[in-house]
């Protein structure tokens, strides 16, 4: 064992990979972030990117004492989340149309906003919560030290997922450029708001069980 890291060098390596592997699979949060960065730019991007990491690094903390359990466990906690989340991100895909509609601009909605909406909608995700009491504990090792093996991996986590989140941003943030016309965005904002109505839809079917 490295004398710097509380965990296997192997075991860190294999987890980064792993964890690359699942923040590659299309998700909630990976959706959303290409439609605010493509509708609102990569600074705006960004703030929401900022706040889906604090969501991710608050639940891995959680998770690292025993408090993901109970939500995994409960079948009330976990349908309250589960629908939290949808309805919540529902009502993202309606602010956005209505944003649309009054031809609202983006310096007029305050990244701060992003930020929150990014966060609030970590902390909704069960299968955030899911992944750090499925897949996380196969990492570690019982004869070690349990919750320094646990923020170090979620840490691990927390890197890799807001690596490819920000590569995401870098990407549709491109199209930013070409939206920057009144009349495109409106039309822009009505697609994507359809499109974030869709996520909420599937992340209600995909997060059953």
């Amino acid at each position: 064992m490295s004398d710097l890291l509380p965990v296997p060098l192997a075991t860190a390596a294999s987890f980064f990979l792993t964890s690359l592997i699942i923040e590659l699979t299309p998700g909630p949060n990976m959706t959303y972030l290409a439609l605010v960065s493509a509708s609102e730019g990569r600074r705006t991007g960004f703030a929401t990117l900022a706040g889906i990491t604090l969501g991710l690094a608050i639940i891995g903390a959680i998770a690292a004492f025993g408090l993901a359990e109970a939500i995994q466990t409960s079948h009330v906690l976990y349908e309250t989340l589960r629908w939290a989340g949808a309805v919540f991100l529902l009502y993202l895909a309606w602010e956005s149309w209505r944003d649309s509609r009054d031809g609202v601009t983006v310096e007029s909605l305050a990244r701060g906003k992003y930020f929150a909406r990014g966060f609030i909608t970590n902390l909704l995700n069960p299968k955030a919560g899911v992944f750090y009491i499925a897949v996380l504990p196969s990492f570690i090792d019982a004869q070690l030290p349990l919750i320094p093996q646990a923020m170090t991996l979620t840490a691990i986590y927390v890197a890799v997922a807001t690596l490819v989140h920000g590569v995401i941003v870098v990407l549709a943030g491109t199209l930013e450029a070409f939206l920057n016309n009144e009349r495109r965005e409106r039309v822009a904002r009505r697609i994507f708001s359809v499109l974030l109505a869709a996520v909420a839809v599937w992340f209600a079917i995909t997060t059953v069980r």
